[in-house]
């Protein structure tokens, strides 16, 4: 039997069909699909041999599934076969001219191949129908349309002969075909289907037409079997062996679920380190009171003797009492900015939000501490309004003080009359000092006293008297120099401010003394 390439498509029939007569031979080269029902799957291959007795046809190079067989033929009895699909005949000749396996691997069998010599100079070019094997990769449809067979005129009996077959099948029981039968390519004998050009009219049409210049008998109608590919593919015995080969090698690339990584602060150091000691500041006398920074690093108390002994000392070596001043102004003021805002409040788009600071000094170093800082922050764009009562002789630091103030935008009253009515931002309370104890008697010390309690303000004590020393006001914030004293419950929280004591000057004083401030000036305390 011989059959031109452009008369096939796929076509169903049975096995006792295939053996009938001289038919057996016939169907030899020819590549099929043999479906075997749900328990043995798919079939596709080369057709072998076929026996009329045993009923049985063989397959070469066969394929399970789409799936390549390890074996090299495999043969199926008639009782097996629930459907026998013809995907490509062969012509005359050799029957590997036309559809090469491999190009039937790749789901595009026998495509540009010449099934025989043309004697008379002229063939007949037809397009190649497209297989329906599954799975299968599809070609491109550019590709399928430049796909052409040339069929020799002496080959056009066989085509007749094989019409009248299929006629003759299709009245059998166990033939089926589809709506693309093989009647449908009906064309003349010496019809020439010309090749289509790559280019059309520019580019853009050469795009058009290849992606809508395919004719509808050239669209597959079977779809393509994603479920049964993905079946092919087992995920709990791929993730299995990585887990094997993980295990082996000791590596890890997803983390192991049951591990929990270490976490760290933002501030923290991953490297190890040598052990951290928190105590770091030593001092000769057992302290009364201990306190430790955010860090963890313990700072001890003092006795009011041992700081006065630690200033005179340092400004013995040239911290004198100006700089001391200064210094505590400085630290201070930044500290009240921050109370009063920061740059959430203070900034050119809040002129009219001002912060109002009353600042409360006495006649004494204390006093001179507070009108250092109000000089600061009136500098920062902040109302400060400085209570000073008058005296006739002031100590020289507080005349200074008050000759810079001056130069200020700050206000100063010696009145309580003077100070505001409404409540303030903020009070700075600079009134109590550590050993004029007889100013508290003083009629304008009760009269501040009782303003600063009925403002309701909040207050912010400058270097408070030790517990022992009953204190007027009572303090929200305090803040101590260099290190703190055994400051009681009405200090309120605890801050601590660098001055610019050497270390070498707490050595002299017998302290043993490591900086808790890092990188800041004025740090809060916390009681252990």
């Amino acid at each position: 039997m011989s059959v031109s390439a452009s008369c096939y498509s796929q076509a169903c029939v049975s096995l006792q069909e295939l053996c009938t007569g001289n038919m057996a031979t016939d169907w030899l080269g020819s590549i099929v699909s043999i479906n075997c029902g749900e328990s043995l799957g798919v079939y596709q291959g080369r057709v072998s041999a076929v026996d009329q007795v045993s009923q049985t046809i063989s397959l070469t190079r066969p394929f399970h599934n789409g799936v390549k067989c390890l074996v090299p033929e495999v043969t199926f009895r008639a009782g097996d076969i629930t459907e026998l699909k013809i995907l490509e005949i062969p012509g005359p000749g050799d029957s590997r001219q036309c559809g090469d396996l491999q190009q039937t691997e790749m789901g595009i069998p026998g495509v540009g191949c010449q099934v025989g010599p043309s004697q008379n100079g002229t063939g007949k070019v037809l397009k190649k129908p497209i297989s329906s094997s599954a799975p299968q990769n599809i070609p491109r449809r550019t590709d399928m349309k430049n796909q052409d067979i040339i069929i020799s005129p002496q080959q056009q009996c066989s085509k007749s002969y094989m019409d009248r077959h299929v006629e003759t099948l299709t009245q059998s029981k166990g033939f089926r075909r589809r709506h693309n039968s093989w009647s449908s390519s009906s064309r003349h004998p010496n019809q020439v289907t010309p090749k289509k050009s790559g280019l059309k009219n520019g580019q853009m049409k050469s795009k058009d037409d290849e992606c809508f210049g395919d004719d509808i008998d050239e669209i597959p109608d079977t779809d393509f079997d994603f479920e049964g590919n993905l079946a092919l593919f087992d995920k709990a015995a791929v993730f299995e062996e990585i887990e094997t080969y993980e295990r082996r090698s000791g590596t890890r690339s997803r983390g192991t679920p049951n591990e929990k990584p270490a976490r760290y602060r933002h501030d923290e150091n991953i490297l190890e380190s040598e052990p951290i000691v928190y105590r770091r500041i030593v001092v000769p006398q057992n302290a009364n009171k201990e306190f430790c920074t955010d860090s963890g690093l313990v700072v001890p108390s003092v006795s009011y003797e041992l700081h006065k002994k630690l200033l005179s000392v340092a400004e013995k070596h040239g911290l004198t009492l100006e700089r001391r001043l200064e210094m505590t102004g400085v630290c201070a003021s930044q500290m009240a900015l921050s109370l009063l805002g920061g740059p959430n409040r203070l900034n050119p788009k809040n002129v009219h939000q001002r912060p109002t600071v009353a600042l409360l000094c006495g006649p004494h170093v204390k006093g001179a501490q507070g009108i250092s800082c109000g000089r600061h922050l009136s500098n920062h764009d902040v109302h400060v309004i400085l209570f000073l009562p008058n005296f006739v002789k002031m100590l020289e630091s507080i005349t200074n003080e008050l000759n810079l103030f001056s130069k200020t935008q700050g206000q100063q009253v010696s009145s309580v009359k003077d100070l505001p009515d409404t409540p303030v931002d903020l009070v700075i309370n600079c009134l109590d000092c550590h050993e004029n104890a007889f100013l508290r008697d003083q009629p304008w010390y009760k009269a501040v006293v009782d303003w600063a309690n009925q403002n309701r303000a909040p207050v912010l004590s400058i270097d408070p008297p030790i517990n022992e020393m009953e204190q007027g006001i009572d303090a929200k914030w305090s803040l101590a120099l260099g290190l703190p004293l055994p400051l009681g419950e009405r200090a309120g929280r605890v801050y601590l401010c660098d001055i610019g004591i050497p270390q070498k000057v707490f050595q002299e004083v017998g302290i043993n003394y490591h900086s808790p401030f890092g990188c800041k000036f004025v740090i809060p305390l916390h009681s252990t």
